[in-house]
This record gives structure tokens, C-alpha cells and sequence, in this order.
């Protein structure tokens, strides 16, 4: 199942995509069907969401009709545009990252041997289509950067690898947008990472039945067409299952908190000469079986 957050007759809504992705079906029509209280956002369905509901809405889905509405008549909004708690993210999560960021100014030149972990604020996320504001009076080092994202589904602490999935809800792309000027001049990433509309995210939410475990996902991202970063999720340095597992060990995960995995090499930083983003350019992240997330500069 596909999980939507969107705008439809100037009201904020939750909803399920059809089998063909072409509609989406409000979450309270389908919930009235179950005769329970719907969810006011997709963050409160997934902090609720037991295993036995998702299979009595998939089952509801199959023997019902529901009224649907065009994709094409929404307007969607990031899937969770406000986090109950800061996204957790990994820098230098990709072998071929790591390495073309080496030698660069403010840049550690080791490989990692452990998980680099920061937060970034995301007040609100933005959605498929907004806008990223350029911040020209902090910043002309605006950069890019594709991720998995995860969400956990329940909470949990301590959590063993070989339990990982029970903990996942499902998964989205999140474009981990960065001034890299503010980075280098904190000497670390939360601040530089955490300015207003750099955490666009979408377009849907992916329930983790939809892709099979460990994920081997093609993920990309392109600036006005041009391919920059090309890569599978195979090639994370530390896989899903042991970033939760790690992250567990005497902290609790909670249902809802939101993991980015890292990013592949071609991010602006990474060329000679640096390829920032500019007013005006389209910014195209594409994760196999998620999507594409489509967002403007300002």
C-alpha cells in the first residue's frame, strides 16, 4: 500500500493509493467502512497502526467500493510534514560519497568505521512540487542529496537484527538538502541541514510489504534532467538492519520516527567545480518502487 498526505478542496487529508496509482481514497471513508475513528494525519495512523489493521484495510480494499479522487485533483503534501521528533540521518553512508568528499575543505578524510549519526529539523517537511528556498543571505552552497528513508513503525529498544522488519512501517524518499557553507563553519551538519524547506519529502509513504527485505533499490537524482547521482541501496556501507539495530541499543526508536540512510556520490560537493543548485533548478529524486520527488529552487 501507498500512504498519501495531500490537499483536496482546501482541506488536509490521508489517503491510500488505488491499485494503479491513478486515485487516492480518503483514509476516513475507508475507516468508517471498519467502524473505527479515523486518523487526523498519517503520522497518527502509523504511531497506531497494528499489523492487524493494515490486513483488515488491505482485506476492506479488495471486497468495497470506494469513492476515489484523481491524483491529478490533489496537491500533495509531504507524508508526514511534521515529525513528533527530529529525522534522524547517516552522513557518509556510501562508499563512493565518502570518497569524493576526501580532501575537500571542513572534510573528514576517513572512511567510516562506525555510523555517522546527526539530526536535522524538518518544521515542516515540504511536499512533491513546493518550492526550496535559496537563502541568499546565509548561503550560496545549496546542495543536494537523494535517501531512503525509513519509518519505524512501532516503538522499540534494543532491537536485534534479525527483528529489524518488525519495527519498519514502511519507507520514502527524503532529499537531504545541505548549505555547505554552514556546515563547514559550525563544523558539524545539524544547523546547515536544518534550514526552512530543506527536508522535502514524498511523495508516499511505501508500507514494507511492498518491497522485499533487505532492500536492493535503484536510487538516483537528477538537477533540469542530468543524472548526478546513480545508485542502489544495496551499496550503503551500513545496511537497514544494522542502523536500527545499532540506533536501538539503549535508546528507544518510536513509531513515527523517520531514519535517513545516507546518500550516494554526485552531490554538488562533489565536482570540480562544485555544481550548487541555482535558482530555478528542478530537483528530480527517484527511489525504485517509491517514486519520484519533484521539487523547484526559489
Amino acid at each position: 500500500m501507498y500512504f498519501a498526505t495531500f490537499h483536496y478542496n482546501g482541506e488536509e487529508q490521508v489517503g491510500i493509493l488505488s491499485k494503479n496509482k491513478k486515485n487516492v481514497i480518503p483514509m476516513d471513508k475507508i475507516f468508517k467502512k471498519l467502524d473505527i475513528v479515523p486518523p487526523k494525519t498519517l503520522r497518527d495512523f502509523i504511531e497506531n497502526a497494528e499489523d492487524t489493521l493494515i490486513e483488515d484495510i488491505r482485506a476492506i480494499l479488495k471486497t468495497h467500493s470506494f469513492e476515489e479522487i484523481r491524483v491529478e485533483s490533489i496537491k500533495l503534501c509531504a507524508p508526514i510534514p511534521y515529525p513528533r521528533r527530529n529525522l534522524i540521518c547517516l552522513g557518509k553512508n556510501y562508499m563512493d560519497h565518502a570518497k569524493e568528499v576526501v580532501g575537500l575543505p571542513g572534510a573528514d578524510d576517513d572512511i567510516p568505521k562506525f555510523p555517522i549519526y546527526f539530526t536535522k529539523i524538518a518544521e515542516p517537511a515540504i511536499g512533491d512540487g513546493d518550492v526550496i528556498k535559496n537563502h541568499k543571505d546565509l548561503t550560496e552552497m545549496v546542495d543536494y542529496e537523494v535517501e531512503l528513508a525509513i519509518i519505524i513503525g512501532k516503538d522499540g529498544i534494543n532491537i536485534k537484527k534479525e527483528d529489524v522488519e518488525k519495527y519498519i512501517f514502511g519507507y520514502t524518499i527524503v532529499n537531504d538538502v545541505s548549505a555547505r557553507n554552514i556546515q563547514r563553519k559550525h563544523s558539524q551538519w545539524f544547523r546547515g541541514k536544518s534550514l526552512e524547506t530543506f527536508c522535502p519529502m514524498g511523495p508516499y509513504i511505501v508500507h514494507k510489504s511492498e518491497i522485499p527485505f533487505p532492500i536492493k533499490l535503484a536510487i538516483q537524482c537528477s538537477i533540469n534532467g542530468e543524472i548526478r547521482q546513480n545508485s542502489n541501496t544495496k551499496n550503503l556501507i551500513f545496511d537497514i538492519a544494522y542502523i536500527i539495530s545499532d540506533l536501538s541499543k539503549g535508546m528507544y526508536l518510536k513509531a513515527g520516527d523517520i531514519i535517513l540512510t545516507g546518500t550516494p556520490s554526485g552531490v554538488g560537493l562533489g565536482f570540480k567545480p562544485f555544481k550548487f543548485l541555482k535558482s530555478g533548478d528542478m530537483v528530480e529524486c527517484f527511489i525504485e518502487k517509491i517514486g519520484t520527488l519533484t521539487n523547484t529552487v526559489e
